[in-house]
């Protein structure tokens, strides 16, 4: 976290700045695009946006990446320890833990509700013990606690023009969007850990099954029917991104050069498995650095020219 971050967001206590420059450190090792994006935002809104991110990354590796020996029983537990513990800080206003002292501020600041992080607790618990999803409706349970909360807790740091109760279903969809992307591009890797985050009743209309796609994850390769399930995914998908993108524009001017720019490069995304003939079994699909990078290029002067104009968006009722 850059001191001109910290100074521009108000936040002076030392052990705070700790906090929050760990978070910005743990986005920009891990989450590229995400952090490329945080750029396009005033100083003052990137140290939230950090904290949330922080905060997910954390979870998403007890489930992911745990430790040798771990057991889907123990995983739960240490879930709930950190839930509780989570939570009890939270009602405390305070914690001992970097992580969390950034968070709880991040949601005293902007006045983020206990519900959402409830919510996606709930979801990671899922993690542990759901690995196929039946209906488009049973993963769209999954997806509000894993990806919607997030972008309703990210709207009050991004500020908008238009009524809470009309942005939010937007950026609700901007966060589902993102999610159901990250599924596409990772069926394989996904599928390597036992998981399949695509509808099954969806797939079955086109003879996909587990057995079909342990053969694709076999010889590393997708055949034509799981091709072609693939598209339709990719058509649900787009008509999320639509649904977000309509949200760009409520949004506070400032914040529009950002979010515009995360939607483009992760859209992309699914530009790139469609270049690929639509086989997510071949490669991780991916958007060039240079392309990012130009995206990025041109967005920031847009947000720069924003800034001149427009002061960047408070916390409600000035908090600070």
């Amino acid at each position: 976290m850059t001191r001109r971050e910290l100074d521009a967001a108000e936040i002076h206590d030392p052990n705070l700045r700790a906090a929050y420059t760990w978070c910005r450190d743990v986005n920009a090792r891990h989450g590229r695009t995400y952090f490329l994006a945080t750029r396009m935002l005033a100083p003052a809104q990137r140290p939230a946006v950090h904290a949330l991110y922080g905060f997910a990354r954390r979870l998403d590796d007890i489930v992911d990446e745990p430790d040798p020996g771990a057991t889907p029983e123990s995983l739960a537990a240490r879930l709930s320890e950190v839930e509780d513990r989570f939570l009890a800080d939270l009602t405390a206003g305070t914690s001992d833990d970097a992580l969390l002292t950034a968070v709880i501020d991040t949601a005293a600041r902007y006045e983020l509700e206990e519900r959402l992080f409830r919510a996606f607790f709930a979801s990671m618990r899922m993690d542990l013990s759901v690995t196929d999803y039946a209906t488009r409706t049973d993963l769209d349970d999954y997806v509000h606690g894993s990806a919607e909360v997030i972008g309703l807790q990210v709207l009050p740091i991004l500020g908008a023009v238009a009524p809470r109760e009309e942005a939010a279903p937007r950026a609700a969809a901007l966060g589902k969007a993102f999610q159901l992307t990250n599924f596409l591009r990772d069926v394989a890797e996904d599928f390597a850990r036992g998981r399949v985050y695509l509808p099954a009743d969806e797939l079955k209309e086109h003879d996909v099954d587990r057995e079909r796609l342990s053969w694709c994850a076999e010889h590393g390769r997708s055949d034509a029917r799981v091709r072609a399930a693939i598209k339709e995914q990719i058509a649900v998908t787009r008509r999320v991104y639509a649904e977000a993108r309509a949200g760009i524009a409520m949004l506070h001017p400032v914040s529009r050069p950002c979010v515009a720019t995360a939607a483009t490069l992760y859209g992309e995304i699914l530009d790139r498995i469609e270049e690929a003939d639509h086989d997510v079994f071949a490669g991780r699909a991916t958007v060039s650095r240079r392309r990012r990078l130009g995206v990025a290029c041109g967005a920031l002067a847009r947000a720069q020219w924003a800034r001149t104009r427009h002061p960047a968006p408070a916390p409600p009722a000035g908090v600070a």
